[in-house]
């Protein structure tokens, strides 16, 4: 368990990878909540969007999530409780006017994308290799 990466892992930066192609721009791991020590995985500001990446096993998920059989009780009251902390942490951002977006490890990186940019509305981005800015009319960019 301890190998586990809880942020940084190989899905998180593939999808933000997937976002900056795309032109989106993000902070990483921001603290949103003040007084906690909560961080946001992927961040919108000016949008006030925020992205989870829930690991399967850490939230529960619901297709792919498993129950280890040491210490079963101790293990199935964590998880409980992370899932519990995480719907407060949603309740919180959006009573302060945030949009909170969750997805989960086992997601195709482009469609947990397309998830994203449904929700981001018409901004400035740069495009792909130009170093320019460009209007952007749609959820992505060609």
């Amino acid at each position: 368990m301890q190998a586990t990466k809880g942020q940084d892992n190989p899905f998180e930066k593939a999808l933000r990878s997937s976002l900056f192609r795309k032109g989106f721009r993000y902070r990483v791991h921001a603290r949103l909540i003040e007084g906690s020590k909560r961080t946001v995985d992927i961040v919108f500001p000016r949008q006030r969007i925020a992205v989870f990446v829930d690991g399967c096993f850490w939230h529960g998920c619901p297709v792919h999530g498993t129950w280890p059989k040491n210490n079963a009780q101790w293990w199935r009251a964590k998880i409980a409780a992370n899932l519990e902390r995480d719907r407060d942490t949603d309740r919180r951002l959006t009573e302060l006017g945030w949009t909170v977006i969750r997805v989960w490890e086992h997601e195709e990186v482009m469609a947990a994308v397309e998830r994203v940019a449904a929700v981001l509305p018409q901004q400035q981005v740069f495009s792909e290799g130009s170093g320019s800015r460009q209007q952007r009319t749609s959820g992505l960019l060609p």
